[in-house]
């Protein structure tokens, strides 16, 4: 008996039907949606040729992320943050964008105690080379990726001198093309991605519906309605056309609460529909 079939199309029902060929009797289907659950990176890399999403978001109970001057160290406690860690942990890959290389300068990389855990991708999402070869990207263990659209061969030189891979994609209204973007990390096998950006780059991946889960971690704190907003996105010209989510869990992580939630199924069908070959 076995849970699920491998998506893989090389491979797909060649073990089941060898063993029945061999006359040995052959089920599947045990528990399969728990076992595409537990492998949704790999089923939406083999199925859709990119990997699973993950949003990662934090926010103020006013729905803000930082201070209008750009404060936001720290909105959450320290058992959330822990928490971020265990997600980068589960990754193959952290994407974020140049923006927030150059105000936070994060390392992105796993820190857990005790622990010697093998380091996610950390990838730069970064159209004109703005990265600064001094980041703490640098700094920390794992491979740095940058997938950039600009023409700048010594900005280039640059950071490859501190270890990064740099790759051109085509760019789309001077930016790069998330879609390329993670075309790309599907072909480098990468199965599942944590996106930790700013309200601009969050804001792209809800508005093209590139985002399969956000996981939101909401503090009990007011910052008003000049700090930063969560994600930039248009208003909807009605409710009716409102993206929606579904909850799928909520924790308590210290002093926050965090949500999980993922496409309704609306949302997330119409996406699926159009990354579908032919349209």
């Amino acid at each position: 008996m076995y849970a699920a079939g491998d998506p893989n199309p090389r491979v797909n029902g060649g073990g089941a039907a060898a063993l029945r060929a061999a006359g040995i009797v052959v089920e599947g289907g045990l528990l399969a949606d728990e076992a595409e659950e537990l492998n949704r990176g790999f089923f939406t890399r083999m199925r859709r040729g990119r990997p699973w999403v993950t949003l990662k978001l934090a926010m103020s109970l006013d729905g803000r992320t930082a201070l209008a001057n750009g404060e936001s160290r720290w909105i959450t406690g320290p058992a959330a943050r822990e928490d971020v860690h265990r997600w980068r942990a589960r990754s193959s890959a952290v994407v974020t964008g140049v923006g927030t290389v150059l105000a936070d300068d994060p390392r992105l990389d796993v820190r857990l105690p005790g622990e010697n855990r093998r380091q996610p991708l950390r990838v730069v999402l970064d159209s004109r080379l703005r990265t600064p070869p001094e980041a703490r990207l640098f700094e920390a263990p794992g491979e740095v990726l940058i997938l950039t659209c600009a023409n700048d061969a010594a900005r280039a030189e640059a950071l490859g001198a501190r270890g990064a891979s740099i790759e051109f994609l085509p760019e789309e209204n001077g930016r790069v093309a998330l879609d390329q973007a993670l075309d790309r990390l599907g072909e480098l096998e990468i199965n599942e991605v944590l996106v930790e950006a700013g309200p601009t780059l969050a804001g792209e991946f809800l508005r093209r519906d590139l985002a399969d889960e956000l996981l939101v971690y909401v503090a009990p704190v007011l910052l008003g309605v000049e700090a930063r907003p969560l994600a930039d996105l248009p208003q909807p010209a009605s409710l009716a056309q409102a993206r929606r989510f579904s909850l799928c869990e909520t924790r308590t992580v210290g002093t926050d609460v965090c949500m999980r939630l993922r496409r309704a199924a609306s949302a997330a069908g119409e996406a699926d529909s159009a990354a579908a070959p032919g349209n």
